[in-house]
């Protein structure tokens, strides 16, 4: 309203205002009530004399004053709301809801959620159905819930490290139209285009109709990025990106190397209006080179965070000629042009005195991880053993031809040579110099731009073999070898078959020169072949079956923290350059010796800000800030006024005078009173709207329920939602308990103590809980309540004594060793979960082979007899890798969900009956073990 983040629940009470004119007029109209003083019969006689009368009017600040009372009552009454939240979509169909989920959300994450809770609420309060579709782990279809399960599934919701996939959840909406033609959709999106999906416009106008399409976005601060990381000679840089140029803002990037220590920080500004700033770590070459991760201080998501991995260090390279280094003309020696070439991406040592001999081993005992070599032809053999261990061990030696090269034969090079060269003129001559001809589609050069203007005059030919074509990286227009390479061992070999120099060809004045330079001495920290690979290799693409792909070692959420990888990350191709996505989300990958970070933004990526009214539908900014009813102080302000108003009255009447008077104290508490009765009346009459942790507490306890830990993972978390409520449904079968739908809870924020049972599925990627966690679930399971965790990997792990334990397994037996829990034992046969309900001898889920565990019970005595032993209490803890959600999910119409493994008859039914006794054995406790008492009985009623 008037630019403000407020509204009102009931605006139309608004028009009470035009009435204030009419109020002033009767209150200036009506008089003050008379003022009383003590009877004086002697001044009567001064005052004989009539003078002329008028009416005595209110005072005009008593009347200001009463005006701004009734201002402040029709403004409480018509629900003043402090940064509302968005109203839905005017059309009467079911709440399609969109919600952007890739990494510019999280920063304004719970936010978007609040957003996203207010208009399901709304849902509800007008009976709609709701879909929910978000553009991160986007279903494979859009299934209308009710709001309960929207909400459960709402919260279970958390950014993705990629960018949103808005097409296919566009396409969801789509098909779900088609059956629901009258449904509102709601776009909540984070307001940054990627360039991923230039048709979104045009997809978003084609849904609006009738006031169909809202878009919510905007509204708060624009998320920042990290993108561009270079090392260069003196400095390493990345740079700061934003969407849109807003305000100035300011903040520093930190680095930290691989154990999470920090090494420096750097500070930048984005001036107004900028969408783009560098910030730059001053700092020795040696720790840059130990950076691996820069984020953004202060920010949460995976696009402020940068990972660098051995391709961003600056790589020290040993520079050797095999001519003289006395030149009358250095700047046309190989090592100039190389130096020049290479300077700006490596750490360059250039051998200026002594023999070729010397420096190769000078540079070898410096452990240099590349070695160019620039002409040298003779080699002694113990420097060339030493040599082809450095290559085997994972260095790079790069060889340029020379008059020398041409007439020496060694195995330090990828193909076997000619004696002599192919000179211009000569017995093995071109007519004219040649051009570049191609690049291998399988080297580290195939995506290169070939120049029309490079010409090679001489070089050294190749002897053909079946060998040439594959190890071939550039070739000249008649289709011989221009650079050769094959990687051996950890290593390569390189060979330019013309000099470093101009002498040969023109290839070093050019750009693609220092490219390829820079990708040759990349290879020193590229991914070795496959075990499987013969000892030469060539080095190309990941396509071809000897290039081993990397399997992820750790990946960032998507806000920017490590965590393991989960079952949907997929090995990268060695050669993979793209940006994150679902396959292959950002974060670290191969051994740890050799890891391949992905990132978020590719170095060339820029955000930009999306258009929204582009989109065509009605567009309400993202409010950061919760909900904040207004009534209660605006009527506390005009309980002010009023009490004000009373005094004001007082004074004018001369009760001052006498404050003793007994009408005087009766007139005052009759003001209060009635001030404090209409305060109360107010409050009374405007109801401010339950909190939402007052809706869950209702909802948890108007009906007996079952709630399940939300992990993070949709997936497992809509098993454990369906698998309860397929349990519920059983227990309603069979037994007179009618539970609700299960709730997913949040272990750190929500209350626990509503639910009988918790089902926990442990998966290997559960995050540690904190101790603040940790010590509610203790004083949950303390206070009578029971936790089912089950790792859901029976069929993985071994039960056999001493086994290692599966992954699951390992971060369950984490959490057990910080809690609390009793002496634990597998269900004995005699135990009272074994007949609460059902007589069973296991407790099969989805799978079979797991053992159940439970409190150890105290040793058989004089209770050896019972039918059925329990201790005193219920056990806290239930413990299984059955996958029993699995085995209870069914869909609505009562098809199970998941098949079953190994399938035996009836294992689904087992199931359920396995999980109707541990409802029936948290509920009711032990009273199955007071069948002791049966014989006794029997034997009175005999009687």
């Amino acid at each position: 309203m008037f630019g403000l983040p407020l509204a009102f629940s009931a605006p139309l009470l608004l028009t009470a205002f035009v009435a204030l004119p009419l109020l002033w007029f009767l209150l200036r109209v009506v008089p003050p009530k008379p003022r009383e003083v003590a009877f004086p019969p002697m001044r009567l006689l001064l005052g004989i004399t009539p003078k002329e009368e008028s009416a005595a009017r209110t005072p005009w600040w008593l009347t200001a004053l009463r005006l701004l009372l009734a201002a402040l009552i029709i403004l409480a009454a018509a629900g003043p709301i402090l940064n509302p939240p968005a109203a839905g979509p005017s059309s009467g169909g079911p709440l399609v809801l969109i919600i952007d989920q890739g990494w510019p959300a999280a920063a304004s994450w719970e936010a978007r959620r609040a957003a996203a809770a207010a208009l399901i609420d709304e849902a509800e309060t007008n009976g709609r159905g709701v879909a929910l579709i978000p553009t991160g782990d986007v279903p494979r279809e859009a299934t209308l819930l009710s709001p309960s399960a929207a909400r459960d599934r709402l919260r279970s919701l958390e950014p993705v490290p990629y960018g949103p996939a808005r097409k296919d959840a566009l396409t969801l909406a789509q098909r779900l139209l088609g059956n629901e033609p009258q449904a509102g959709i709601v776009f909540l999106t984070d307001a940054v285009d990627l360039d991923t999906d230039p048709d979104l416009a045009q997809g978003f106008a084609a849904l609006n109709g009738a006031g169909r399409l809202l878009v919510v976005g905007g509204g708060v601060a624009a998320p920042l990025a990290l993108a561009g990381a270079e090392n260069g000679a003196d400095a390493l840089t990345v740079k700061v990106l934003r969407p849109e140029g807003s305000g100035p803002r300011a903040g520093r990037v930190t680095a930290h190397d691989m154990r999470g220590l920090t090494l420096g920080e750097a500070a930048f500004t984005l001036p107004e209006g900028a969408t783009e700033a560098e910030a730059r770590f001053d700092m020795p070459v040696e720790i840059r080179n130990e950076i691996a991760r820069l984020e953004i201080a202060g920010e949460r998501s995976a696009g402020v965070v940068q990972l660098l991995d051995k391709r961003w260090r600056r790589r020290a390279v040993g520079l050797v000629s095999g001519t003289s280094t006395d030149t009358g003309q250095p700047l046309l020696a190989p090592t100039y042009y190389l130096s020049r070439a290479l300077g700006p991406y490596a750490d360059l040592r250039v051998a200026e005195t002594g023999s070729a001999t010397e420096n190769i081993n000078r540079f070898l005992e410096q452990r240099l991880p590349v070695l160019v070599l620039t002409d040298v032809g003779t080699i002694p053999p113990a420097t060339r053993a030493r040599l082809n261990r450095f290559v085997e061990e994972g260095g790079v030696l790069v060889r340029f031809a020379g008059p020398r090269l041409a007439n020496a034969q060694d195995d330090l090079l990828p193909v076997k040579l000619r004696r002599g060269g192919r000179v211009l003129g000569g017995s093995l001559s071109w007519e004219t110099p040649q051009k570049l001809g191609a690049l291998s589609a399988d080297g580290p050069f195939r995506d290169l731009r070939l120049p029309d203007d490079v010409t090679v005059t001489r070089q050294v030919l190749a002897e053909p073999d079946g060998l040439l074509g594959e190890r071939a990286w550039a070739t000249l227009a008649d289709g011989t070898p221009l650079v050769t390479g094959v990687r051996r061992g950890k290593g390569a070999l390189v060979l330019f078959h013309v000099t470093g120099d101009t002498s040969w060809s023109n290839l070093p004045l050019s750009g693609t020169f220092v490219e390829m330079l820079r990708r040759v001495i990349a290879l020193s920290d590229a991914p070795p072949p496959a075990e499987t690979a013969p000892a030469e290799t060539p080095v190309h693409a990941s396509s071809r079956p000897d290039v081993a792909a990397l399997p992820p070692a750790r990946v960032l959420d998507g806000f920017g923290a490590f965590r393991p990888a989960g079952p949907t990350a997929r090995a990268l191709p060695a050669d993979y350059a793209g940006r994150a996505t679902a396959d292959h989300p950002p974060g670290f990958y191969g051994p740890p010796d050799g890891l391949v970070a992905v990132n978020t933004l590719l170095p060339a990526d820029r955000p930009k800000a999306l258009d929204l009214s582009a989109l065509g539908g009605r567009v309400e900014p993202l409010q950061e800030s919760a909900p904040r009813d207004l009534r209660g102080p605006v009527l506390v302000a005009a309980m002010g006024l009023l009490l004000l108003d009373a005094l004001a009255v007082l004074f004018l009447a001369g009760g001052f005078s006498r404050m003793g008077g007994p009408k005087v104290r009766r007139g005052a508490a009759a003001a209060l009173f009635a001030a404090l009765a209409l305060g109360a009346a107010g409050f009374a009459g405007a109801p401010v709207p339950a909190r939402a942790d007052d809706a869950f507490a209702l909802k948890a306890t108007l009906q007996t329920r079952f709630a399940y830990v939300v992990t993070g993972d949709s997936e497992v978390d809509e098993i454990s939602r369906a698998g309860l409520d397929g349990l519920a449904t059983f227990l309603g079968q069979r037994t007179a308990l009618q539970a609700g739908e299960a709730m997913g809870v949040d272990i750190a924020k929500d209350e626990l103590a509503f639910f009988p049972l918790l089902y926990w599925p442990i998966l290997p990627d559960t995050a540690a809980p904190s101790p603040a966690v940790l010590a509610r679930i203790d004083a949950y399971m303390k206070q009578g309540g029971t936790v089912i965790f089950d790792t859901r990997d029976a069929i993985e792990a071994s039960g056999a004594p001493g086994a290692p334990l599966s992954a699951a397994g390992a971060r369950l037996k984490d959490i057990l060793s910080r809690l609390d829990i009793p002496e634990l034992e597998p269900v004995p046969r005699d135990h009272v979960l074994t007949k609460a309900f059902y007589l069973l001898k296991d407790f099969p889920g989805r799978f079979t082979g797991g053992t159940t565990w439970v409190e150890a019970l105290p040793t058989a005595g004089a209770d050896a007899d019972r039918p059925a032993r329990a201790g005193d209490g219920v056990s806290p803890v239930i413990i299984t890798s059955n996958d029993l959600a699995g085995a209870w999910a069914v869909t609505k119409s009562g098809e199970p969900l998941l098949p079953l493994t190994p399938g035996e008859p009836r294992q689904r039914e087992i199931a359920f009956r396995a999980g109707a006794n541990m409802v029936m054995y948290v509920l009711t406790g032990n009273y199955k073990a007071d069948q002791v008492h049966v014989p006794a009985l029997l034997e009175r009623l005999g009687q």
